[in-house]
């Protein structure tokens, strides 16, 4: 098994690599485990001391809830993993306090003040509720770790994968411009009054495309051992933390599985 990374747009957040040697029962466990184990920060409870704005307290935490938070796995646990078994400490839980008054304006998420400045809103920009003159809003809210699984609030990202394409030229094409028309994705290209392909293009090839029709020796094909893998980040996490931890946490859930088939015995 081989991985070769295609583009890592780091200031955006997405990462193109190249799955090699490997079967699609594997690569769609790596998505999954990408978007439904990989633990982030988010907004689990809130408490609030006044609110006389327009939005119902349920309806400010819920916004709460679904803004993205930088998250330091190595700093904190997963509250069922926890030394305090889930009952809370500093070690699974995080106090982050608002406290806005406006004569008329809107609430940001960069207003909301971090106990500790490693997790912070990913999106300073997002608008949490609109007050006007006279109107106040103090919450205290708790942010701790969880999963994709459990809600979507904990989701890293966006990840998912297709069979890489294998495009071939195995003769002299005799009409390269009906190829050319059916293509959309300026896979093929004319050169020299002959049909070519343009291999910078290979990967965003159109898998359903049939050229047989047109010309047998234009083949599109599927690798059933290569996979093209996407993937970007919601923020809280980088794209390569992403991918590392998706497989530390697979790693993880081998040994147990081991360890259970031993106890059965």
């Amino acid at each position: 098994m081989e991985v070769r990374v295609l583009e890592n747009k780091k200031e955006q957040g997405k990462l193109f690599f190249i799955l090699k040697d490997s079967n699609p029962v594997f690569a769609n466990t790596l998505r999954r485990l990408m978007i439904d184990e990989v633990p982030t920060m988010a907004i689990e409870d809130v408490e609030f001391s006044k609110n006389n704005s327009i939005l119902y307290d349920e309806m400010i935490a819920h916004r709460l809830g679904l803004v993205p938070l930088k998250t330091d796995l190595k700093s904190y646990n997963l509250p069922e993993k926890c030394k305090c078994e889930g009952k809370g400490c500093s070690r699974c839980q995080l106090k982050m306090v608002l406290r806005a008054t406006k004569g008329s304006g809107v609430v940001y998420a960069s207003e909301i003040k971090s106990k500790d400045p490693a997790v912070k809103p990913v999106h300073g920009e997002m608008p949490i509720v609109k007050l006007l003159k006279g109107q106040t809003l103090e919450l205290e809210a708790t942010a701790m770790l969880g999963k994709g699984r459990q809600h979507v609030k904990w989701c890293p990202c966006h990840a998912y994968y297709k069979y890489r394409p294998i495009v071939e030229i195995t003769g002299e094409v005799k009409n390269p411009e009906a190829v050319i028309e059916v293509d959309h994705n300026n896979i093929f290209e004319i050169r020299d009054r002959k049909l070519a392909i343009n291999k910078d293009r290979v990967l965003d090839c159109d898998l359903s495309l049939d050229f047989s029709e047109i010309d047998k020796n234009v083949k599109v094909a599927a690798s059933e051992t290569d996979f093209v893998f996407y993937i970007e980040s919601f923020g809280q996490l980088g794209c390569k933390e992403i991918v590392n931890k998706a497989m530390d946490i697979f790693d993880e859930q081998l040994d147990e599985f081991v360890e259970e088939l031993k106890k059965a015995k």
